[in-house]
């Protein structure tokens, strides 16, 4: 197992309990970046063990250490039998259905769920950490089924599922050179040369009992978010070009008077990407008053959607390193209130598990990006329909148009998908009772997760359609008339992947293709090439706000 613990000056990540980002998670779940731990937070994980020893010696009921759980919590628990219990534990409530996670996913739920550990309140040995970087650091991914998480008490069902492998059961996922590899339990312990781990005392409801696939989600859906945001703005200002609109509607002086932030960035993103634009210039002076809302109101409503991203992200940053199990051990004298009546340790049990500060900030986010996919489907619609499209822009954007219908279906697609997005419902507001009425009232903390993840995709389908049809609307202005500098970045990141339209053909690759352009941060790259690297880093620091 050596071989896959890097010391803290060896490992890409190093974890301290206190200050695990975003981008580290994302690091971790999709780069394969090592990780370790602190020293200073093993000596935490070494401390709070030495507490659960001492309640353990004391022979006093303590819940998690040696009781039942939930409906079962007054049932007492031999002290002989106490390590049964925790694996017990692990083994009933991996009971998860549905889709398995992607590899991304669980390895986030897996990091954090360490970063959560050696916080130092959990109460488990180093070992059990220690075989939790062992399987990140080796690329073992267990197999976890992604339904049965209600949120609270945390996400239990994945949790114990992917804890399963260290116990030399379950299954898990390995790297091949033909792909990923389905393993048992055992065989990715024995890959690991490891005996399966005997659970102690607390330490199987410390493994399962957090919040940590719904936080690891989140992170994920942070990072897409907000690249999505900035690839939103690039294809509202395509479109603003192409449709010869104006930029003046993200002016700073506008943004000044009414400063949300959000609503600064997006239009300081607007004028950036048009910057020295030849087509904006070339209709200055023309007759139109102003234009359709999903144009003119950009910045208002692209804004609104990056502050309720942004926060989403202060919460996530909050969740990633706070300690969400239950019970929580606590040093003798940090807690008003001895639950434990030891003169040893308080071991508090409370409610961090519940994943309700993510919950609702998740169902706020996927209602932002709901209208991020919306406002860019009504920007589609202006660039094909021919009755509300520019005069120099034939109908669908086909060049036979009767005979050929452009992207016509495409808009369909896109309208298609905000319906989806209207449709998934806000799982925060729902509730189940559980635990023979114990657990009265949960977060669906996970679902809220998978609810933004699924509607964060749909809105980028829907933006890389905008960015499709913006480029071909491209091909119908004066070819004498020079893009903005951003603008002119991101036709040319759209036809490095996407042809012109030149006749009829199914419009599935062109989407696929634009989707990933979105999706694989290549349409970032190109703009910061054209931009400066700042743009891939936030996109929203430029312009006078």
């Amino acid at each position: 197992m050596r071989e896959f613990l890097p010391g803290p000056d060896e490992a890409d990540v190093v974890l301290d309990g206190a200050s695990l980002t975003v981008e580290e998670v994302v690091r971790v779940a999709r780069e394969d970046a090592t990780v370790a731990v602190s020293d200073d937070a093993r000596e935490a994980v070494r401390e709070a063990r030495a507490r659960v020893e001492d309640v353990v010696e004391s022979g006093e009921a303590v819940y998690g250490i040696n009781t039942g759980f939930g409906e079962l919590v007054d049932t007492r628990i031999e002290t002989d039998r106490v390590d049964e219990l925790q694996t017990n534990l692990v083994r009933s409530h991996a009971a998860g259905v549905g889709r398995e996670l992607d590899r991304d996913e669980t390895r986030a739920m897996l990091v954090t769920r360490v970063n959560a550990l050696v916080k130092g309140y959990s109460g488990v040995r180093e070992v059990v950490v220690d075989y939790l970087l062992a399987l990140l650091n080796a690329g073992v991914t267990p197999v976890v089924p992604s339904r049965g998480s209600l949120g609270a008490s945390g996400d239990l069902a994945p949790l114990a599922h992917a804890m399963l492998v260290l116990l030399s059961e379950g299954e898990a996922t390995v790297d091949s050179e033909l792909g990923p590899r389905r393993i048992s339990g055992e065989e990715a312990l024995d890959l690991l040369e490891l005996e399966p781990l005997t659970l102690r005392a607390k330490e199987g409801l410390a493994l399962i009992n957090g919040t940590q696939l719904t936080v690891g989600v989140a992170a994920l859906v942070v990072r897409d978010a907000e690249q999505l945001l900035r690839a939103a703005d690039a294809a509202g200002a395509l479109t603003t070009e192409v449709t010869m609109g104006t930029t003046a509607a993200s002016d700073p002086a506008l943004q000044r008077v009414r400063p949300h932030s959000g609503q600064a960035a997006s239009a300081a993103n607007v004028k950036r990407l048009c910057a020295d634009s030849e087509i904006v210039e070339s209709h200055r002076n023309c007759d139109r008053v102003q234009d359709a809302y999903s144009i003119r109101c950009l910045p208002q409503v692209h804004g609104a959607a990056r502050d309720a991203v942004a926060h989403l992200r202060d919460a996530v940053a909050i969740e990633l390193n706070s300690a969400t199990d239950n019970p929580l051990v606590f040093p003798a004298g940090e807690v008003d209130h001895r639950t434990s009546g030891t003169d040893h340790a308080d071991v508090v049990s409370g409610g961090n598990f519940h994943g309700e500060p993510l919950a609702l900030r998740l169902d706020y986010a996927a209602d932002a990006l709901t209208e991020l996919a919306a406002i860019a489907e009504r920007r589609v619609d202006r660039l094909l329909n021919p009755n509300v499209q520019e005069d120099h822009l034939p109908p669908f954007l086909a060049r036979e148009s009767g005979v050929e219908s452009g992207y016509m279906i495409a808009q369909y697609t896109a309208a298609s998908l905000v319906a989806e997005c209207r449709g998934e419902g806000r799982p925060s507001t729902d509730n189940a009772v559980v635990s023979g009425n114990q657990e009265d009232h949960v977060s669906l903390s996970a679902t809220a997760a998978f609810t933004a993840r699924r509607t964060l995709g749909h809105a980028r389908t829907v933006t890389a359609i905008e960015l499709l049809c913006a480029a071909q609307a491209a091909e119908f202005v004066d070819d004498d008339l020079a893009h903005g500098e951003g603008t002119g970045a991101a036709y040319e990141a759209v036809r490095a992947v996407v042809p012109e339209l030149e006749g009829d053909r199914s419009p599935r690759p062109d989407i696929v293709a634009a989707n990933d352009l979105v999706a694989t941060g290549a349409l970032d790259d190109a703009l910061a090439a054209a931009l400066g690297d700042d743009w891939a880093a936030g996109g929203e620091a430029a312009g006078d706000r």
